[in-house]
């Protein structure tokens, strides 16, 4: 029986990733948890995030769980969710003093603000961007990721956030999608996986994603 452990460090939509998880996998062992020990143990990672990025990252290090995602992140599939999707690159814009705030670094890239101006000047774009998008798939050596198997390019997510991953390497993209410009969806390197969308409030397209997470062997 697979286990995967939901990262519970306080900040996180933890509880309906769980549901999402429990329903496409009902064999699974899946367990939310804070406990190094049960990160250790699981066979997969959910890192999931909610609210800004400092208070993230603050309460990520004070549960002293950082060491052990590092560690872990080498040995087993690993999936990002919203801003446990910007925790994985190396910083982002979003800052208390106007430093920028530390990510995990696993991904080379920075989190960046929508600019209200990428927008007409009668209708400057909204920030937060709040809604359903669609999401183009990006194909790498003629392939696009495993975890879209199922799911129709250009298949809708539904997204909530301010900021997006501006990636160093195109190579890391494995999802895109447009709001007053293009930007990064989804990102893929090794055996992490991450969206800036939220699969648990997708409908069948995200529930098809949580169940290829749940089977794939990277």
């Amino acid at each position: 029986m697979a286990s995967i452990v939901i990262v519970d460090y306080g900040m996180g939509n933890v509880r309906s990733v769980a549901q999402a998880l429990r329903h496409v996998a009902p064999e699974a062992d899946v367990r939310i948890s804070g406990a190094a020990a049960d990160l250790i143990a699981a066979d997969r990672l959910v890192l999931p995030g909610q609210g800004a990025m400092p208070d993230c990252m603050r309460h990520l290090r004070e549960t002293g769980l950082v060491e052990t995602l590092l560690d872990c992140v080498d040995r087993k599939p690993l999936l990002g969710v919203c801003i446990g999707e910007q925790m994985l690159v190396d910083a982002s814009d979003e800052s208390l003093d106007g430093t920028p705030t530390a990510g995990l670094g696993l991904v080379r890239g920075r989190c960046v603000r929508f600019d209200p101006a990428a927008g007409d000047a009668e209708r400057p774009l909204k920030v937060p961007h709040m809604g359903w998008n669609r999401v183009t798939q990006v194909a790498h050596d003629g392939a696009v990721h495993p975890l879209w198997r199922g799911i129709e390019d250009g298949a809708w997510f539904y997204f909530v956030h301010s900021y997006h991953v501006a990636l160093e390497d195109a190579g890391d993209a494995a999802g895109t999608s447009v709001y007053g410009a293009p930007f990064t969806a989804a990102i893929a390197r090794d055996n992490i996986f991450a969206t800036q969308f939220h699969p648990e409030k997708s409908a069948a397209a995200g529930l098809a994603l949580y169940r290829n997470f749940v089977e794939w062997n990277p």
